[in-house]
């Protein structure tokens, strides 16, 4: 007994100091701003857990910002470039890739990360971490496993406007948001709130058309993962659209998700069964086909996605069902897909697709639309289903050298 105890207390010391020691290799770990537009920043997370990702250039060590041009073979060229700051504000480096044109997504992103580890390697050999590098780094390190102020919450705010008119068309739109989210490894908080107005005159021999949209909404979202499979979490949402015909609607829905692969997978494959079952209550600008002015609803719905990301291309899958309780014919079903496929070198095939069936328009006025709302698209009309179907072939053939980029008149 005496024994397991000891062993049980050397397990547990063990472990501790362990983790003291991870939180400070962390601590003293490269920091990292990437300003890249074209760059899988969640993969690269995955792939690169050595340094430190900031959020602000100003706090970083080094500030990679990355550009892209054309190249005369039909790729991309892609600039790397470091720039240190802090005590590396006299280092500066300059990587460039280029990429064939039959390369995949999934081959882009792994040479983008590559040249990251090369470029950010110079930068960490001066960090205290850079006693664990040979070749490849020796010590792992948890991705989020460091001190921060702001305990992983980013706020963004965004205001925009338009205005627009001819002699006899005139429109403004007015499109405010906020978001406030906090994503850990385990738990994901998202905040979001928007209110945009819309308005637009035509006239047309004399008569002048008016058409005027409001909405607004918010969102709040708590989801925690508890294993490598299962997550559960929770919705709150609110909404109200001149369009839709809700003068006010809120809803909370639980939710429980299952992935078959494992989360720390998901940048390579993902299928994820999602269920939720909730509670709605709806106050209509007008009277509904159902006679209805306010009324409280319970529904629920079943989800699966599948996502995969291979050499050869990638595909993404969805479908999903829901219904309200108290009448099953209230429903609607969809599918949805996208599928990238190099089906040989330089031909590349793309589709996506998204088909749905809607027999739960409960929100529709009973009194239904003018000919001047339906041409102005001010409110929703009855419908059984929609689609939208996109898709393409490509095929590159010629030099597979030419790397040239050449800016001059734009691409």
């Amino acid at each position: 007994m005496q024994k397991n105890i000891f062993l049980i207390s050397l397990l547990l010391l063990t472990q501790l100091l362990f983790s003291q020691e991870t939180d400070s290799l962390k601590k003293d770990a490269l920091k990292v701003f990437i300003d890249c537009d074209y760059c899988d920043e969640s993969f690269i997370k995955k792939e690169i857990t050595w340094v430190n990702y900031v959020r602000d250039y100003k706090e970083a060590d080094v500030h990679v910002l990355v550009s892209q041009q054309n190249t005369g073979s039909g790729g991309t060229e892609f600039t790397f470039y470091f720039i240190g700051r802090q005590k590396f504000a006299l280092h500066k480096d300059t990587l460039v890739l280029s990429t064939d044109p039959d390369m995949t997504s999934d081959e882009v992103r792994s040479k983008q990360t590559e040249y990251l580890k090369l470029g950010l390697f110079q930068y960490a050999l001066k960090t205290p971490l850079g006693k664990y590098f040979s070749i490849n780094f020796t010590e792992s390190t948890e991705s989020e496993d460091v001190k921060d102020p702001w305990n992983a919450w980013v706020i963004r705010l965004s205001n925009s406007m338009n205005f627009n008119g001819e002699e006899l068309y005139k429109s403004y739109g007015i499109y405010n948001s906020l978001s406030v989210n906090q994503i850990k490894e385990k738990r994901k908080i998202q905040m979001s709130g928007s209110y945009n107005t819309s308005s637009s005159k035509y006239i047309f021999e004399d008569t002048t058309y008016k058409s005027v949209s409001k909405s607004n909404y918010t969102n709040f979202f708590w989801g925690e993962g508890f294993t490598e499979h299962w997550s559960a979490g929770i919705t709150f949402s609110t909404s109200s659209s001149i369009y839709s015909n809700y003068k006010f609607s809120y809803s909370i829905r639980p939710t429980l998700e299952y992935n078959i692969f494992k989360y720390s997978e998901s940048t390579r494959k993902q299928l994820r069964i999602q269920y939720k079952i909730g509670h709605s209550s709806n106050w209509y600008n007008d009277t509904t086909i159902y006679d209805k002015i306010e009324e409280k609803l319970y529904l629920q719905s079943l989800s699966a996605a599948i996502g995969f990301v291979q050499p050869w291309g990638s595909i993404n899958a969805s479908v999903y069902g829901s219904h309200y309780l108290h009448d099953l014919d209230l429903n609607e079903f969809g599918i949805w897909g996208s599928l990238s496929f190099r089906v040989f070198k330089g031909l590349s095939v793309y589709l996506s697709g998204n088909l749905s069936f809607i027999h739960n328009q409960l929100s529709l006025p009973k009194m239904g639309a003018t000919e001047e709302e339906v041409l102005l698209r001010q409110k929703q009309l009855a419908t059984q289903y929609s689609y939208y179907i996109y898709g393409g072939i490509s095929y590159t053939f010629g030099s597979i050298y030419n790397n040239v980029v050449n800016p001059r008149f734009g691409d």
